[in-house]
């Protein structure tokens, strides 16, 4: 989705940066313990990303605003309208004002989680220019700029 790299640039470079950092931090813990990324690898295949939590969001209120609208106070159509609104904004922009807020509850992108796996995947083994007898910091850092 090209809304992806826009949302990470739309966003606060301080929770980028912290996303990054936790990332990191993780990779480092993984490497010294490689018997646990397949688990890992698990959990990042359940994350949700921001465009997915965007669209949830949008939808459930979305949908509670028809409901309430049809059967409590028609002025309730305001919120599909708003949220729809939202939608069209981060489809052509990137951006909304839900991303800050689901940033800040720990939503990352696409490409940071992507980049996660694979960085993981380079840890195991998976790829053939990572150097296989390296301490596991080095490792960690090294996978982490191979899925750059």
């Amino acid at each position: 989705m090209f809304a992806t790299t826009a949302t990470r640039s739309q966003g606060s470079p301080e929770t980028h940066r912290e996303f990054e950092r936790q990332a990191e931090d993780r990779l480092e813990w993984y490497a010294s313990r490689p018997r646990l990324i397949e688990r890992r690898l698990r959990e990042l295949d359940e994350e949700w990303d921001i465009e997915r939590a965007i669209e949830a969001n949008a939808a459930t209120l979305a949908m509670t605003g028809t409901v309430l609208s049809m059967t409590h106070d028609r002025r309730w159509a305001f919120l599909p309208l708003v949220v729809t609104g939202f939608l069209l904004q981060h489809a052509t922009q990137g951006w909304c004002p839900p991303v800050p807020i689901l940033r800040s509850l720990g939503f990352r992108t696409a490409g940071e989680i992507e980049r996660e796996r694979y960085a993981l995947k380079a840890i195991r083994g998976d790829f053939k220019d990572l150097p296989e007898e390296s301490a596991p910091d080095p490792r960690a850092s090294e996978a982490f700029d191979a899925a750059h």
